[in-house]
């Protein structure tokens, strides 16, 4: 049903994480999948793994911050009929202790990154007679997530443009929807449990699971099931749509 036989993919932060589950998922189920990553050796484990599965992979070391970096990487690609915006980063601190050095690598990851891809694929998409887009926003958009106020902001404009781009390219059989984790269980998670818990990894594991209602952190193969969704002809209908994925962590934690 959700068969994406001789479609063409370009997922960002594909090296790892939620990215890696999503390359992986769309190998799977037929399509030619181009990984974007900072990252030369994530690439290549992707890619790996996917051509040892029998799927079809190609890596592309690329700082999404930099326009013409993205350029040069998507027009090697050629047209495209789907794009991912997962390449991002996390932050912790409020407002009066954000350095503004940090709130401007966030920003220019989280929100450049994705202006500089859709600005880079557009085109592409449209040449190839449309498409879909699905970006990577956050539960951090929807509901005040504490010591997150870069992070946040970051994610609020990924929906913003969410939004703006399926208003704008409706005419171009261009889809472009968005997708709100809660927590998932990724190796960043189990990097910043032992940088921060030294000893204390399964306690505040356990911790972290509880704060989502349904008990438990998402799996990175659970999120890239809905972005299968998302990008297959089953979802032709859908556009300018966000899609928390986050165990009722919006609805239900109040």
């Amino acid at each position: 049903m959700f068969e994406l036989n001789h479609k063409k993919a370009v997922i960002t932060g594909g090296g790892s994480g939620i990215g890696r589950a999503i390359a992986t998922l769309f190998a799977r189920q037929g399509a030619q999948v181009h990984i974007v990553d900072i990252s030369d050796a994530a690439c290549a484990d992707t890619v790996r793994d996917i051509a040892d599965a029998g799927g079809v992979a190609h890596g592309h070391a690329c700082d999404v911050t930099r326009q013409e970096a993205v350029h040069a990487t998507f027009d090697a690609i050629g047209p495209i009929d789907i794009l991912i915006n997962n390449a991002g980063i996390a932050h912790i601190g409020k407002a009066d202790n954000t350095p503004e050095q940090d709130f401007d690598r966030v920003m220019s990851v989280n929100v450049k990154g994705v202006y500089n891809c859709l600005h880079a694929a557009i085109p592409l998409l449209r040449e190839n007679g449309g498409g879909a887009i699905v970006n990577m926003a956050s539960v951090a958009a929807w509901v005040a997530v504490a010591e997150r106020f870069a992070y946040s902001t970051a994610k609020g404009a990924v929906m913003a443009m969410t939004l703006s781009v399926a208003k704008d390219y409706l005419q171009d059989s261009i889809r472009c929807n968005s997708i709100s984790p809660g927590r998932v269980h990724t190796p960043f998670v189990d990097g910043f449990l032992s940088k921060q818990y030294p000893g204390r990894e399964a306690e505040m594991f356990e911790r972290l699971s509880k704060t989502q209602p349904i008990g438990r952190m998402a799996r990175p193969d659970e999120v890239a099931a809905l972005a299968l969704y998302l990008c297959s002809d089953a979802a032709s209908f859908i556009t300018g749509s966000d899609y928390p994925i986050d165990g009722g962590f919006i609805t239900l934690n109040s």
